[in-house]
């Protein structure tokens, strides 16, 4: 059976990294790695002050319900050293950006004993150019409205499950 790991990097909102914790503990994702500045739960040892510990733990819980304490997560600042230990490992890094070289994700397969790291980049930024350039790939969803994008949230669910159930399709 593959491994799904998701790399959350500078994800802004403590709402988001809720949701997303809940979302990847659903799908059975094995890993969620917040880096940069996403905010992520209180920690042993945590070098934040309680207080605003306490504060962003609260606001991501409004949206994990629970799932920040069930979820695998950890939280690892710099996301290259991440990336790099995960390739070492023999991960396939995966970037879910809207980017000239991207893949639709419909098109994109993975075998049954693949290892997949899906970054995810800010919600107003998306993922840094330096990073992209880390990836093995880069994935978008289609679009078909008017919008140009969707909720960071949102797509990596797409992905998540996409990668997680290949056989469905």
């Amino acid at each position: 059976m593959h491994r799904i790991i998701v790399i959350a990097h500078n994800i802004r909102s403590a709402h988001n990294v809720g949701s997303l914790l809940r979302t990847a503990e659903g799908l059975g994702i094995n890993e969620v790695v917040l880096s940069g500045y996403s905010p992520y739960p209180r920690i042993e040892n945590d070098h934040r002050l309680p207080h605003i510990a306490e504060r962003i733990t609260k606001r991501i819980h409004k949206t994990a319900l629970g799932a920040e304490n069930s979820a695998s997560w950890r939280y690892q600042e710099n996301v290259e050293t991440i990336i790099a230990d995960l390739k070492s490992k023999k991960y396939a890094i995966l970037g879910l950006e809207q980017a000239p070289n991207s893949k639709l994700l419909p098109e994109v397969t993975i075998t049954a004993n693949q290892q997949i790291a899906l970054l995810l980049g800010s919600e107003v930024d998306g993922i840094e150019s330096n990073l992209l350039s880390l990836c093995d790939e880069i994935i978008e969803i289609p679009m078909e409205g008017k919008k140009e994008s969707f909720n960071v949230v949102e797509a990596a669910t797409m992905a998540m499950y996409h990668f997680k159930h290949p056989l469905n399709r």
